[in-house]
């Protein structure tokens, strides 16, 4: 049975990085907090807990005083800046620069809105770690817009601007864009709303879909490696389901199932931006020793 992982799958830049932070700071350090999962990955968050992460939550992180403690890729909202400097606690920023980045212009634009009476849009998940450092830099002060029914809770008559986090979908931001200019075409037909949408979405994330899609298609199989807390694992599994039936979804090697491999020629080995290489690999060595 031919066994293939395709090239464009395992970790995107900022996940990389901040693994690589960890794994150099835990050559030095017997202790190293991680605020949150590094990773949407439960075995690569088993395998550095090996060597020495502690992952702790926000209420953990308020008591602590004079650690060092890991910002994972997702980044973290201002308060988490000002508890370090208060707790003397020194922070190993591992923040996606991407993240950053759109970290600043919400903010910028939260200080032009605020000056105009007008309100910031996220389309994202809510709840998502990155969405929670996003509101953060508006006082948590902007609307979460994830479902059609969210489009409810903002408020027409004033200035919108509109950004995503940066793992959404490219179809489901155009989407969410175009029903609010249909709201507005209905409510504002001769007035000039001042509503700016801004495609913030990593390209490292939204042009894996179409090279997965041809993935999927040419394979009879596709097991897609993912663990269950990734949105983008998840927005990625489903293009491969859409493509082919024949896609499941495991988050560690004990997850196969030796039945979905019965007369196959050829399987499709496809992870999320936070899958590691390893894992895929480990999980494509199995499946080549079944007859």
């Amino acid at each position: 049975m031919d066994v293939t992982i395709v090239k464009v799958s395992g970790f995107c830049f900022g996940v990389d990085h901040a693994v690589k932070a960890a794994e150099l700071e835990l050559k030095d350090n017997s202790k190293l907090y991680c605020l949150g999962d590094i990773v949407h990955n439960e075995t690569e968050v088993k395998r550095l807990t090996d060597k020495g992460l502690i992952i702790i939550n926000h209420d953990e992180f308020i008591k602590l005083h004079d650690s060092k403690v890991l910002i994972r890729a997702h980044g973290e909202p201002p308060e988490t800046y000002k508890i370090a400097e208060e707790n003397n606690i020194t922070l190993v920023d591992a923040s996606c620069p991407i993240v950053l980045k759109l970290q600043k212009r919400i903010h910028k634009a939260y200080e032009e809105m605020l000056a105009v009476g007008g309100q910031v849009l996220i389309y994202g998940k809510k709840g998502h770690a990155e969405v929670l450092g996003l509101v953060g830099q508006t006082d948590n002060t902007a609307l979460v817009i994830d479902k059609d029914e969210d489009l409810n809770l903002i408020d027409f008559t004033k200035p919108i601007r509109l950004f995503s986090q940066t793992t959404k979908s490219i179809d489901g931001l155009t989407r969410i864009v175009e029903l609010i200019k249909q709201r507005i075409k209905e409510n504002y037909q001769d007035v000039d709303f001042d509503f700016i949408a801004n495609d913030t979405i990593c390209r490292q994330v939204s042009n894996r879909s179409k090279e997965l899609k041809e993935f999927a298609n040419n394979h009879e199989v596709i097991i897609f490696v993912s663990g269950k807390k990734s949105s983008n694992g998840m927005f990625l599994y489903d293009v491969c389901k859409s493509v082919n039936a024949h896609t499941y979804l495991v988050s560690e090697p004990g997850e196969l199932n030796s039945e979905w491999f019965n007369g196959v020629n050829n399987v499709g080995i496809c992870g999320a931006t936070s899958t590691p290489m390893w894992l895929m690999e480990e999980i494509a060595a199995i499946i080549s020793k079944i007859k």
